[in-house]
């Protein structure tokens, strides 16, 4: 069967090195590659290692987890080792992410731990001078957000957010169709994802051998271990740690932050958000709250199709290898299944060519990957594609849905101040709970 670009990155993260991205990369000479560093060996870390290894230089791997830590550093010397024009094997293992930080040769690091630990790496990072990748959501509060934009700003540095469905093809075309209006004037967007965090309430387990708990739990609250919260062994699925608030912020803050992402991009919002959130009526639902923009334009989490425009003159609905426009009452171009005929690719290339080959807006096009973009403008010290603007603010949105359902009130929201207003919230909902983890060492 042959293998295609498309289909080799949407499984590399299942079944990271089967065929390494090398072969679709430009050969960059070892000694001109950009020195990464990788924080978190949990799977997403896996998938993102290949794309790394084959386009920078992955010198050093981080963990908390003993297990996971000394499998990453195989993983990287495995690849060196069989794709020796890439890089040398030597790949050195951290517990303490500082102690990585410190090195002068590491020109970036890719944060790919738990979201309560996102900021903080991130943070710490940008003030040792390191460029960063770091996973969606970008942030664990609203708070973290604007320290986040702040700092990027202050010490100059770039950085990419994980959100990239942006670098994909279908979601760039039906946000490209949207913003210029070829389905008329849009009244709504419908994302579909799961449910808004929980506290934590699992019981306490006997310790895993070789993790260190306390640096685990960080800067949130601390609580007895749980394998659901960070697993034994060497694990080959997404943790449960993202459904609890303390540690992620449920599936709003998972799924929430790529399908939000791009009905902010849609709307044009990237440098904005909304100004105010409405939770369900019912206190308990867990669907329902809707983000209300300046324009009466609302964004409402629902099930769905993923992510659903509606516009006066038509729909557009699009999720990762899935797409389908309809204007005029009319199927323009449809790929939601195999009986659909042709292929995702020849129907987006049809709507592009039929509907935006005049258009006055155009947006950021990757020509590579979600990583290889953000290694290019590292060179080039332009802003990628999810920067921390459009991370910290695709971020917010998430932040502030989880806000209305836990607390279930309406919250009235001022987008360039990243506060609320007129009353309409608790300035203490800004900042999450966070304690000195260094001080318990």
């Amino acid at each position: 069967m042959k293998t295609t670009r498309r289909t080799f990155l949407k499984t590399a993260a299942v079944t990271p090195l089967v065929i390494p991205s090398a072969l679709w990369a430009t050969q960059t000479p070892p000694n001109d590659r950009i020195t990464v560093g990788f924080i978190g060996m949990g799977k997403q870390s896996r998938g993102l290692l290949d794309p790394f290894m084959s386009r920078s230089y992955v010198a050093a791997v981080c963990d908390v987890d003993t297990n996971r830590r000394n499998d990453g550093a195989r993983i990287v010397n495995e690849f060196y080792t069989r794709y020796p024009q890439y890089g040398t094997a030597g790949c050195k293992t951290y517990i303490d992410f500082e102690e990585m930080l410190a090195r002068k040769d590491i020109d970036a690091i890719c944060v790919a731990t738990p979201d309560h630990w996102h900021a903080t790496i991130t943070l710490a990072a940008l003030r040792a001078g390191k460029d960063v990748y770091c996973e969606k959501p970008l942030t664990h509060d609203i708070a973290e957000s604007v320290a986040v934009m702040k700092e990027v700003d202050l010490q100059g540095r770039i950085l990419q957010t994980g959100s990239m469905q942006r670098s994909m093809w279908e979601f760039r075309v039906a946000c490209e169709l949207a913003r210029n209006g070829v389905i008329g004037k849009i009244s709504r967007i419908e994302c579909s994802f799961g449910d808004p965090a929980r506290p934590c309430d699992l019981p306490e387990e006997k310790m895993e051998p070789g993790l260190d708990w306390n640096r685990w739990i960080g800067p949130a609250p601390m609580r007895p271990y749980n394998s659901i919260l960070s697993p034994r062994g060497i694990h080959n699925f997404f943790p449960d740690w993202r459904s609890y608030q303390e540690y992620g912020g449920g599936m709003v803050c998972d799924w929430g932050a790529h399908h939000l992402d791009i009905a902010q991009w849609a709307l044009g919002m990237d440098n904005s958000g909304p100004v105010e959130v409405i939770p369900p009526q019912d206190k308990n639902a867990k669907r329902g709250t809707r983000l209300v923009y300046a324009n009466g334009i609302e964004v409402i989490h629902k099930e769905g199709f993923g992510v659903d425009m509606f516009g006066s003159d038509g729909e557009i609905q699009v999720n990762r290898g899935r797409f389908c426009f309809i204007r005029g009452g009319e199927i323009i171009a449809r790929f939601t299944k195999r009986e659909d005929g042709g292929s995702l690719e020849s129907k987006l290339a049809k709507v592009e060519r039929e509907y935006l080959n005049d258009a006055k807006v155009r947006l950021y096009k990757v020509s590579d990957c979600h990583v290889g973009d953000f290694l290019e403008c590292m060179k080039s010290r332009k802003k990628p594609i999810t920067h921390e603007g459009i991370g910290a603010r695709s971020a917010i949105c998430c932040h502030l849905m989880n806000i209305a359902y836990r607390y279930h009130q309406t919250l009235k929201w001022e987008p360039a101040n990243c506060t609320f207003r007129d009353g309409g919230g608790d300035l203490k909902w800004l900042k999450g709970e966070r304690r000195d983890y260094k001080a318990m060492a």
